[in-house]
């Protein structure tokens, strides 16, 4: 992926940042590249503004354009960008003329911990967040300004990589019971909007040299035969399963009835479980073992429902697991959330996220758990991060619980986990392979346009370091 990247003594373009090429949905107008002065700003509105991603050195930024009379409308793709303590004006570190309806540009090359002040245009038009969740105070896109994180302290170890909701298979997005509200579907001619987000993804990791994928939950549709052989040969191509790649099962993996699952390995007496075939078996828990980080990912689906529950051979093999070593370093996963507080802040209730005894046993076996550092989890499609409920008898932080967010749509994320010797850095990316950021465009519209404020989450959520003792691992 190329970026535009800043040195300290100039600005400079170092390539083309990755942009969507062509509108994003039927109809799209276009603002010529030469159009110029009012005519253009008096018949364009540039929304959307999100900073998706800041890391040490780097930040990725959104905006959609929009013609005034309805519908998006291509227009070229501007950021000014420049040190927040100097009074000097902003400087242009990316221009490009391409007309475009979704624009996404990376800076790379800034210092860590400076603030930077920035501008992004189209046409001349300055891009502005127009949800709530971009204009709580001290949000970037409300003040202008953002700030790169320090990084932990001691040597850069590795990257992983998570993903979650990549959904191989769905056909329509934003639906919540049956046909209801009305969702979004893949433009006429273009690939399924599901193989695009992840191809997209997988080719991105590979470009960055990350070669450890997990994958935590709902890798299908509704685990058809076709759609669990698809994600399959997809992560195939990654790299091997158990070295290059994980995966957990989510609620849309579970055993099906039906005559079309009868083809795949019975479950029970009614169920057939195609996704345990090429994958791994029901409410069975797996452990790795990364340069000496411990990755646990335990199976928290039910036979029949979207609710989650561990059983209690998992737990069993998870003490056993962690009581090996409790100081090694532990990332544990399931797909459905395990807080209280994730209980009640997601629109369904309780009943959609984990048992709440099966909850707090497994944040009681974290917390005697002097390794575990981050617990993450999928299911809701939004990034948050939610309170330990149970926390460790002495002084040690606690683990940290993050929701993170939905790879097949809006808004097209997934998470790189950078350790160091003094601690790691998480940092949510969006897919922006050209059709993955058009299809991100279109999905950001479902739930009646109210997506973002749901699950784009804080930048903060997104984007934040904690400080472990990781010295030991390799």
């Amino acid at each position: 992926m190329a970026a535009s990247t800043y040195s300290r003594r100039s600005f400079m373009t170092a390539g083309t940042a990755t942009l969507a090429v062509g509108a994003f949905a039927a109809g799209t107008g276009r603002v010529a590249a030469a159009q110029t002065g009012s005519s253009a700003r008096d018949n364009l509105a540039a929304l959307d503004l999100e900073v998706m991603t800041v890391t040490d050195t780097s930040i990725a930024l959104s905006w959609t354009t929009y013609a005034l009379s309805g519908g998006p409308v291509e227009a070229d793709t501007e950021l000014l960008l420049g040190p927040a303590d100097s009074r000097a004006p902003l400087q242009q570190v990316h221009f490009d003329e391409t007309p475009v309806a979704m624009h996404h540009v990376i800076v790379d090359g800034l210092e860590p911990g400076r603030a930077y002040r920035f501008e992004a245009r189209s046409a001349g038009v300055r891009a502005i967040g127009n949800h709530v969740v971009t204009n709580l105070p001290g949000s970037p896109e409300r003040t202008g300004v953002v700030r790169t994180l320090v990084p932990p302290p001691g040597r850069k170890i590795r990257t992983i990589a998570v993903a979650n909701d990549i959904h191989i298979g769905e056909e329509k997005s934003g639906l919540i019971v049956g046909d209801f509200p009305p969702g979004a579907s893949q433009e006429p001619g273009l690939p399924p909007y599901a193989d695009v987000m992840l191809s997209g993804m997988l080719a991105e990791l590979g470009r960055a040299g990350v070669t450890e994928l997990f994958c935590n939950g709902d890798l299908t549709a509704e685990a058809r035969p076709a759609e669990v052989a698809r994600a399959r040969e997809l992560l195939d191509g990654f790299g091997e399963k158990g070295r290059n790649w994980w995966a957990t099962r989510g609620n849309h993996d579970r055993p099906h009835r039906g005559a079309e699952y009868s083809s795949c390995a019975p479950y029970g007496n009614e169920h057939f479980d195609c996704w345990g075939q090429l994958f791994t078996p029901r409410q069975t828990m797996w452990s790795t073992d990364v340069g000496g980080l411990r990755v646990v990912g335990l199976d928290s689906t039910h036979v029949d429902s979207s609710g989650g529950l561990i059983d209690p051979a998992q737990f069993d093999e998870l003490d056993r697991v962690l009581a090996e070593n409790p100081d090694q370093p532990t990332l544990s996963l399931t797909h459905h959330p395990v807080t209280r507080d994730a209980q009640w802040s997601n629109f369904t209730g309780p009943p959609f996220v984990l048992d709440d005894a099966d909850a707090m046993r497994l944040q009681g076996a974290l917390a005697r758990t002097p390794g575990s550092f981050l617990h993450m989890s999928g299911h809701t499609h939004r990034t948050r991060r939610g309170p330990a409920d149970v926390r460790p008898d002495d002084s040690r932080a606690p683990t940290e619980y993050l929701e993170a967010g939905v790879v097949v749509s809006y808004p097209g994320n997934y998470t790189l986990i950078t350790l160091y010797e003094g601690g790691y850095m998480v940092n949510l990316h969006r897919v922006a392979s050209p059709l993955a950021l058009r299809w991100i465009a279109r999905s950001r519209h479902t739930y009646f346009g109210l997506v973002p404020e749901y699950l784009l989450g804080t930048l903060a959520d997104r984007n934040h370091v904690a400080h472990r003792d990781f010295s030991g691992l390799r």
